[in-house]
């Protein structure tokens, strides 16, 4: 199977699908038929340029973080998706779903989100083109990510604060999806990352490769090189790290997704799909889970809300057993000093998520000679995560 192709029966591999009551076949038939159709449209397009151009602020650049490349060794380098309006790459595929949901005629939109960056896009994109905007979050996300909750209401959103199950982001897509099945005439389900039933990986993958097309356009002209030698994502749901890795599936080029390992994955602590995993179905797709023999999903651990999730978008467990991805795990306590020498050598501040990549690159560095190149997708700004490193390091920092 080319690495590439498009996953026309719903699947990539062996993973991904339509696993979705019967009420919601129609509806994932019709939105897949439709975002065939309008991904060709020329205004369509147009319009969703425009708006990641003059709305979003992309083109995004490219920085090379010399400070951290000296202390560490290779040549490490970031692709700055923390300067998007909104703080994080969400807004890529929050606009491009919004625009979609609006030529569907529908006029409500509901949205899951755990460290709350897919919330504030989402509610963004809805205050810019008047669509109603409710948005699930579990209510262990709703306190440790405050300030995302004040901006979503602030930006008209209304924030359901789920209290069932782990209070974490799997148990807002499951109310989420409770929702959507009550209300399917009316509401568009604006999913946050690569998961979920086809064709929802496909049209947030599509949406997030501009990160990947990007920086295949401004690497030659910034370095001596093509391509980066290594290419370093985080990856929770993983529509970042898809967003930067799709491009680049046939290029040689080393692909590296890093998981959380929050308190290890010895102690069962951890959110480490890819790593740790099995098989199994969640969320309406085939793909790796943390679940127990029975089949029954496992709790998972993370410092950052972000990458707290059970499961993994299908396409990038189709990646893992086709050997053209690298997915390791990094635990919270190698994230934390990441986000602090990040913020003390290079005077950025990153996300908790992003920080584990960032670890893992400082790694891979001390290792290489200094012609080898990495390159970061910096996929968000820590502003949300201070409280969090604050409680954590308490005076210590």
């Amino acid at each position: 199977m080319n690495l590439k192709s498009q996953p026309t029966d719903g699947k990539f591999g062996t993973f991904g699908g339509k696993y979705v009551p019967e009420t919601l076949m129609p509806v994932v038939d019709e939105l897949e038929e439709k975002y065939n159709e309008i991904k060709e449209n020329k205004e369509f397009n147009e319009k969703l340029s425009k708006l990641l151009k003059d709305y979003a602020g992309r083109s995004t650049p490219i920085y090379f973080a010399e400070n951290l490349s000296k202390k560490y060794g290779g040549k490490i380098y970031f692709k700055r998706e923390d300067l998007l309006h909104g703080g994080a790459h969400k807004i890529n595929n929050s606009i491009g779903q919004a625009l979609l949901a609006k030529s569907m005629g529908k006029k409500r939109i509901i949205a899951e989100t755990g460290a709350g960056q897919h919330g504030v896009a989402t509610a963004m994109a809805c205050a810019l083109l008047d669509l109603k905007c409710e948005i699930y979050m579990g209510s262990n996300d709703v306190e440790r990510q405050s300030p995302n909750v004040f901006r979503m209401r602030l930006l008209g959103a209304e924030v359901h604060s789920v209290k069932s199950g782990s209070q974490t982001l799997k148990d807002a897509i499951n109310e989420a999806i409770r929702d959507w099945v009550t209300n399917v005439e009316s509401t568009y389900y604006l999913i946050g990352s690569v998961v979920g039933p086809h064709p929802y990986p496909m049209i947030v993958r599509d949406f997030q490769s501009v990160i990947g097309k990007e920086i295949k356009e401004q690497f030659p002209k910034i370095t001596s090189q093509e391509i980066p030698d290594i290419l370093i994502a985080c990856v929770g749901g993983g529509s970042n790290a898809i967003g930067t890795f799709y491009p680049f599936l046939d290029d040689e080029c080393k692909l590296v997704g890093v998981e959380a390992g929050g308190l290890g994955i010895d102690k069962g602590k951890h959110s480490s799909t890819l790593v740790a995993g099995s098989e199994g179905v969640l969320h309406g797709a085939r793909s790796y889970l943390l679940q127990d023999e029975d089949g029954q999903i496992q709790e998972t651990h993370s410092i950052s809300a972000g990458l707290d999730y059970p499961g993994v978008g299908p396409e990038h467990s189709f990646l893992k057993s086709q050997d053209r991805v690298e997915y390791v795990s990094i635990n919270d306590e190698e994230a934390v000093n990441a986000f602090v020498e990040m913020s003390r050598l290079e005077g950025i501040i990153p996300a908790l998520e992003t920080s584990h990549a960032i670890a893992e690159a400082i790694k891979r560095a001390q290792k290489l000679g200094d012609k080898q190149s990495i390159l970061v997708t910096l996929s968000g700004r820590g502003d949300k995560d201070t409280p969090i490193i604050a409680k954590h390091l308490g005076n210590n920092l």
